[in-house]
C-alpha cells in the first residue's frame, strides 16, 4: 500500500512539473516541439571547442536562433551545415563547425548562451543572425537597438578580436509562409522585420562589417512554397540553399 501511494506521488510530481515547462512564446507552430541534436544544446559538451584540434582547420562559429539551428529541416541542411559543405567543395581546407542557436531565442538568450558556454576566442569566421523572436514577442525595439550591438561586438571578440572575420545575416520575413499569413496581419510583420534589418543594416555599414540580405529569398515562400519548411514556418532545405549562395562568397574571401 505505501509502495502505490509513493508511486501516485510521483506521478503527480511528474506532471506538474511537464506542464511549468511549457513554453507559448517561441516562433514555432508547436512551441512544445523542439529541433534537439548535438549542436542544439548551447551546454552541450559536443559543441565546445575541441583542444585536440587540427590547427590547420578553420573554425566556424554560428550563432541565432531557429533560423541558425534549422528548425523542422535535418542537421545537415541547416545553413551554417550547408555553408561548410560549400566551404569543404571550394577550398582545400577542414572546418570545424560551433552552432550556438535554439528556436525561440531572442537577443538577451543568445546573449545569455553565449555568456554561458564561454566560446573560445579563435573563431576564423563568425555568422550572426538574430532578432527575429524579438519582433515576434512583441519585445521593444529599444532592446534589439542595444542588445544587437553588444552580441555583434561579442562576435567580433569571438572572430580573434577581427570584425573582418564576422558576417551579419538579415531576418527571414515570416509573413510569406502559411503560418505568417494566418497571423493577424502579414502586413505588419514585414513592416517590422524591415525596421530590425533596416537598423543592423545600417550599423554594419557605418562600421565597415559584411551584411548579407537574405530576406527577398524568403518573401518569395508563397510563391514557391519548396522554400517553407513542412512546418509552414521556417525555411526549407532549398531556402538555405539560396541563403548560402549569397554568404559563401563573403566567406571565401574572409577565410582566404
Amino acid at each position: 500500500m505505501k509502495l502505490k501511494t509513493n508511486i501516485s506521488y510521483l506521478f503527480f510530481f511528474s506532471c506538474i512539473t511537464l506542464l511549468c515547462c511549457s513554453n507559448t512564446d517561441d516562433l514555432t507552430q508547436n512551441p512544445e516541439i523542439i529541433i534537439t541534436t548535438n549542436n542544439d544544446n548551447p551546454e552541450n559538451d559536443n559543441n565546445s571547442d575541441d583542444e585536440n584540434n587540427n590547427e590547420a582547420e578553420f573554425k566556424i562559429l554560428a550563432l541565432g536562433d531557429s533560423y541558425t539551428i534549422g528548425q523542422s529541416v535535418c542537421e545537415t541542411c541547416r545553413f551554417p551545415e550547408q555553408l561548410k559543405d560549400s566551404l569543404i567543395a571550394n577550398t582545400d581546407h577542414t572546418y570545424n563547425l560551433q552552432v550556438i542557436a535554439q528556436t525561440g531565442w531572442t537577443t538577451t538568450n543568445l546573449k545569455n548562451a553565449i555568456n554561458n558556454q564561454n566560446p573560445n576566442n579563435n573563431k576564423d569566421l563568425v555568422t550572426l543572425l538574430i532578432g527575429v523572436n524579438n519582433q515576434y514577442q512583441h519585445k521593444p525595439f529599444s532592446l534589439y537597438e542595444q542588445e544587437f550591438i553588444e552580441l555583434l561586438n561579442t562576435s567580433i571578440v569571438l572572430a580573434k578580436g577581427d570584425k573582418a572575420n564576422v558576417i551579419v545575416v538579415s531576418i527571414p520575413d515570416y509573413a510569406y509562409t502559411p503560418f505568417g499569413q494566418n497571423g493577424s496581419n502579414p502586413a505588419v510583420i514585414s513592416a517590422e522585420i524591415d525596421q530590425y534589418n533596416a537598423y543592423a543594416e545600417n550599423y554594419c555599414m557605418a562600421n565597415d562589417i559584411t551584411y548579407v540580405y537574405i530576406t527577398d529569398i524568403t518573401r518569395e515562400g508563397l510563391n514557391n512554397p519548396n522554400l517553407v519548411a513542412s512546418d509552414d514556418l521556417h525555411p526549407s532545405k532549398l531556402a538555405y540553399s539560396k541563403f548560402v549562395e549569397l554568404i559563401l562568397p563573403f566567406a571565401l574571401q574572409k577565410l582566404n
